[in-house]
């Protein structure tokens, strides 16, 4: 909602452009969960990831459109869980049950569970690629994504020892090899192979799998995407990156100048943070108050 989310090491930053023009600058610290010993564990750390990028995540939108509306937006916690709970329940119904669905009305002609799994994987691909496609359309979603092409930008700058100012980053891609779009259809295409091996049990059995083994499969998708990261130099782990990297053609656009500045004011305090400074949690607003750091400008 007009705004960039950046975790640093010991917080996220949620900056806004709001209505007036102004950049609002939301700051809170990362729950211990989420930076202890849970994440340096192999294969549990990607369900760590997973968990808070689900509560992060949907907490970062609705931090955004508070600071977009203004102080009066009241979002309580009930309305927090609940849009996290719907969030959760139309993904799984729509990218895990309903290939099954679909693919229920092949399985008449197939003699091949194989192949039936592999059927029911490449329309749950379909499927999300057709969905990327569609919301690309709309106007709102479009401003999304060049908030999110903003986000690579800032990252591919800090990365590549630039400035980090609008005319610098402005020259970087919008993709980026460690993207949350990358990992989804990593996990999208594991889905296929770990499923396939399952054979074709009854239809409840069948649901409930899908279901189960998500938190597992992205677990192992992480771990790719991890080690692909650290081995980007190799030509075959290059060419295993780049369908990740050309969705994101899909999922990004160019931005603005004005987009690229709330980007770099999200990225820049949580690098402040990172190097001493502090977020003072907020019980009452489920927040945290920005406490002013030496050297980052905010309106």
């Amino acid at each position: 909602m007009e705004g960039v989310m950046m975790r640093g090491k010991k917080a996220i930053a949620v900056a806004v452009r709001r209505e007036d023009g102004s950049i609002s600058t939301v700051v809170e610290p990362l729950d211990p969960l989420f930076t202890g010993k849970l994440r340096e564990i192999p294969f549990v750390r990607g369900i760590t990831v997973l968990t808070e990028a689900l509560i992060v995540g949907v907490r970062s939108i609705m931090v955004s459109a508070r600071e977009y509306a203004g102080p009066e937006e009241k979002i309580t916690g009930l309305y927090f869980w609940g849009a996290m709970a719907v969030g959760l329940g139309l993904a799984v119904g729509l990218f895990f049950v309903l290939p099954l669905v679909i693919v229920q009305f092949f399985d008449a002609f197939l003699s091949s569970s194989f192949l039936s799994n592999l059927i029911e994987g490449l329309v749950r691909l379909g499927l999300f690629v057709a969905y990327l496609f569609s919301v690309s359309f709309m106007r709102d979603i479009r401003r999304v994504f060049a908030y999110h092409g903003a986000e690579h930008k800032v990252v591919n700058a800090h990365e590549a020892g630039a400035t980090l100012e609008v005319a610098s980053v402005r020259e970087y891609s919008t993709a980026h090899k460690r993207c949350g779009t990358g990992f989804i259809l990593v996990v999208l295409l594991l889905s296929i192979i770990v499923f396939a091996l399952l054979g074709r049990p009854s239809m409840p059995f069948r649901i409930a799998s899908r279901i189960v083994f998500i938190p597992v499969i992205a677990a192992a998708g992480y771990e790719f995407i991890r080690f692909a990261a650290g081995h980007s130099a190799a030509r075959l782990i290059r060419m295993l990156l780049a369908p990740g990297l050309a969705l994101q053609a899909m999922t990004t656009r160019q931005p603005d100048d004005g987009q690229i500045e709330v980007a770099l004011t999200a990225f820049k305090r949580v690098l402040a943070e990172d190097e001493g400074g502090s977020a003072v949690w907020s019980p009452e607003s489920g927040a945290a108050v920005a406490t002013p750091l030496a050297g980052v400008e905010e309106t």
